[in-house]
């Protein structure tokens, strides 16, 4: 079982299987799920330039465990963070507000 994995189960475990329809679980889970996407980006961009966790955090002036952590899933940057990942990773951070509706 991995970290994401425990923290949803755990999450669960504390909202209580009662609730798993409640607004708080589903933000709880969104949550996970954009932290394991990031990650994921984040291994993808330093394992595709050939940087170890330890490279990268030197990039960004930070500690291996933390790349660690965001590479996990187990955390959500700031934006300040992001952005210095993306320097780091020589990579573009675009955040976009698109409307649903929007073609």
């Amino acid at each position: 079982m991995n970290h994401n994995q425990w923290k949803a189960r755990r999450t669960a475990r504390l909202l209580g299987e009662a609730v798993r329809d409640s607004p708080e679980y589903d933000r709880v889970y969104e949550e996970a799920g954009l932290a394991r996407e990031l990650g994921q980006l984040v291994f993808d961009r330093r394992t595709a330039l050939g940087l170890s966790q330890t490279e990268l955090a030197e990039r960004c002036v930070m500690k291996q465990p933390q790349i660690s952590r965001i590479e996990g899933g187990g955390t959500v940057p700031t934006i300040p963070l992001l952005r210095r990942l993306a320097r780091a990773l020589d990579a573009e951070l675009i955040i976009d507000l698109t409307p649903k509706n929007a073609a």
